[in-house]
């Protein structure tokens, strides 16, 4: 079965579910004894653990525990890896094979049998398990292969600057151009996308600055457990596009020199919590990178094997493995932005999981003429809170292909990753706000803050209304205009290891935190500056490899400004 390009696939928020699979309860789970399944293992407790809350660079990145020291967020017990012990003896049941473990749930993925189940159920360390996949026993959803998205007709909207091709209006409308034009880009943020494959990124010509700068930090394919993401489904090549292609004349992202992590969590072939418990793990492994925001347009209600399937009374935040795991992401100080669904015009109607957590940016779809999409998903949650949060252009998108062309494609999976391009900037521009109050400030500038409802939220956020909102007395406005002459680092290219920053005007006479980032934004060297009114002062990053670097200043009265280097 066709429907548009809105696709009916695994777990992608590109289509909506069958209409038979909404109203029914689950059914009772029935395990076939011989067949090899994955289930999730809880422990008891991490008693004996050799890590501890105090130590947590065992464990963390440099840049994980800079992103929570900052936003005042305590590593806790909940962060410490599970018992080596239990899980070496979890290994070391025959026919047992051990996937991943989880922090945040204290448990470990296995694949076994019912038999082997029940030994490791006996086991006196382990509390419960919970069966992640089985085969298709009942299924009534109907797969499907994707459908080429619409090529676009290369016509330019009136009044569009040249330099971002169709993909002005969604970057536009919610004030991406704006954030560029400031000198907001991502240069030195940290975003992970969860998606189902990312083909052509490593060979496009959209990709290319990705590729060249070394902003492609890591990939990994948590379905097949290796590093192989440049294949399987071409969705997340679509999703990553919005935010960090780069092709002047042909595309620009919302996000275009933002750092990635490209991680498949979605296995497009099947539907299971198993998807959900893969999204857990690649959250885990995010937080412990020191990644600042999860991009993820992927969704879970109903699966093949209907006896595990969710109801709407579960979209409450609290009951899925993916929506807890979301919850507990924003908790450590990620920005979380999920789609919401293309449920709208179905019977499930609602938003799924993990669109329905909390303290996290679930993504609802407008037109580009800023009306709802029909398709995107509604609210609220099943507790009755807001949802969608916020909203952003998802009928007729702009993305890039796997063969690196222009095309257009519907859906709120590309509402939320346009948004979090934008809201990477935001950050970037306020870098002393936490990710709470980034999505306070979006919410605060979105077109009905004054009348949020279940369609849209608070509806289309702006750059600029927020950036003003969070800098009362420095507006975007007049940090533009302030902002000449232009922040310099020399010598540019540099040989040494001694680098001189002029300071213009608005940076003089006040003390300054500079901090300079690879080109995989990870931070290498901070520096605290005495107020001075000299026009320039000293640099001392110490040794720096060959590379692009961005040197980022900021005070507590002007606007952060950020300057990029290169080191021979």
């Amino acid at each position: 079965m066709r429907i548009s390009t809105l696709l009916l696939s695994s777990g992608l928020w590109l289509g909506a579910l069958a209409p038979a699979a909404v109203a029914a309860s689950p059914a009772t789970v029935v395990v076939e004894p011989t067949a090899v399944h994955k289930y999730l293992i809880y422990f008891k407790d991490k008693a004996g653990s050799p890590y501890s809350t105090a130590q947590p660079q065992a464990f963390l990145s440099t840049r994980a525990i800079q992103r929570r020291t900052k936003q005042g967020i305590a590593v806790l017990s909940r962060d410490l890896p599970v018992n080596p012990s239990y899980v070496a003896q979890l290994k070391a049941v025959p026919g047992v094979q051990l996937w991943y473990t989880s922090r945040w749930f204290n448990a470990a993925v296995v694949s076994c049998d019912e038999s082997v189940l029940a030994t490791l159920n006996a086991l006196a360390f382990v509390r419960s398990s919970q069966v992640l996949n089985l085969t298709d026993v009942a299924s009534n959803i109907v797969k499907d292969e994707p459908e080429e998205a619409e090529t676009a007709t290369g016509a330019k909207e009136a009044g569009n600057p040249a330099d971002y091709g169709n993909a002005y209006i969604q970057a536009n409308m919610i004030g991406a151009v704006r954030a560029h034009d400031a000198g907001f880009r991502g240069e030195g943020m940290q975003i992970a996308v969860f998606d189902g494959g990312f083909p052509g990124v490593n060979t496009g010509s959209p990709f290319a600055t990705l590729r060249s700068e070394n902003r492609i930090a890591s990939v990994f394919n948590f379905v097949e457990k290796n590093t192989s993401v440049y294949t399987r489904s071409n969705h997340g090549t679509n999703t990553l596009s919005t935010m960090g292609a780069s092709q002047t004349g042909l595309f620009i992202g919302t996000a275009p020199k933002a750092t990635y992590r490209l991680l498949i969590t979605e296995d497009t072939d099947t539907e299971s919590p198993v998807e959900e418990a893969n999204w857990l793990i690649a959250a885990e492994y995010a937080d412990s990178a020191g990644v600042d925001v999860i991009s993820s347009s992927l969704g879970y209600t109903t699966f093949d094997n209907t006896a595990l399937s969710h109801t709407y009374a579960d979209m409450n935040g609290r009951t899925t493995i993916v929506s807890r795991a979301a919850t507990i992401a924003a908790r450590v100080g990620m920005l979380v932005c999920n789609s919401a669904g293309n449920d709208g015009t179905a019977a499930w109607r609602y938003i799924g999981a993990p669109a329905d957590a909390d303290s996290i940016i679930s993504v609802g779809s407008v037109t580009s003429t800023m009306v709802r999409s029909s398709f995107s998903s509604y609210g609220p949650t099943a507790d009755g809170r807001i949802k969608p949060d916020l909203a952003a252009l998802g009928t007729s998108a702009a993305v890039i292909s796997p063969t690196g062309t222009s095309v257009r494609s519907s859906g709120t999976s590309f509402s939320c990753p346009i948004l979090a391009g934008m809201a990477t900037t935001f950050w970037q521009a306020n870098p002393r706000l936490t990710a709470q109050q980034v999505i306070f400030y979006l919410k605060r500038s979105g077109n009905q803050v004054n009348a949020p409802d279940n369609s849209l939220g608070y509806g289309i956020p702006d750059f600029v209304k927020a950036y003003n909102l969070a800098n009362p007395n420095m507006p975007l406005a007049n940090a533009r205009a302030s902002a000449r002459p232009q922040l310099v680092v020399y010598p540019n290219p540099s040989h040494g290891e001694e680098l001189a920053l002029v300071l213009p005007t608005e940076l003089r006479g006040q003390a300054l935190y500079v901090r300079i980032y690879d080109a995989r934004g990870a931070l290498v060297a901070e520096q605290q500056l005495r107020a001075t009114s000299e026009a320039a002062v000293t640099l001392k990053p110490g040794p720096l490899t060959q590379g692009v670097y961005n040197c980022t200043v900021q005070s507590e009265k002007a606007a952060p400004r950020a300057v990029r280097f290169v080191k021979l």
